[in-house]
């Protein structure tokens, strides 16, 4: 499978997460009308009470690059970054395969 994953730990300010999460779930829902979005998923960590990860599939590097574009992306950037104690983590990934994703 071709294809370009990430997933991004957000570390929120203390007591913040609850807005930042609101904010990635605004996020998901308009990566709908965004070509090549095959997944998108807001996780809260149970271990680590301000963290949230994003777990993203594309079907290319260009098209995740692309939706940072879109139409109402760089207002939620703007929500998201005062909930944050510092700068996102990026792994980047190719995936390989499973359930969930359409192989490329």
């Amino acid at each position: 499978m071709s294809g370009f994953g990430l997933y991004v730990k957000f570390v929120a300010r203390p007591g913040q997460r609850a807005a930042l999460v609101d904010v990635l779930l605004t996020a998901a829902g308009q990566t709908g009308a965004v070509p090549g979005c095959q997944l998108y998923v807001v996780n809260e960590s149970v271990t680590e009470p301000d963290v949230v990860w994003v777990t993203e599939v594309w079907d290319s590097q260009a098209e995740h690059d692309a939706s940072l574009t879109a139409p109402g992306a760089a207002e939620l950037i703007q929500q998201a970054l005062p909930l944050l104690a510092g700068p996102p983590e990026r792994v980047e990934l190719r995936p390989a395969g499973g359930k969930g994703v359409t192989a490329g």
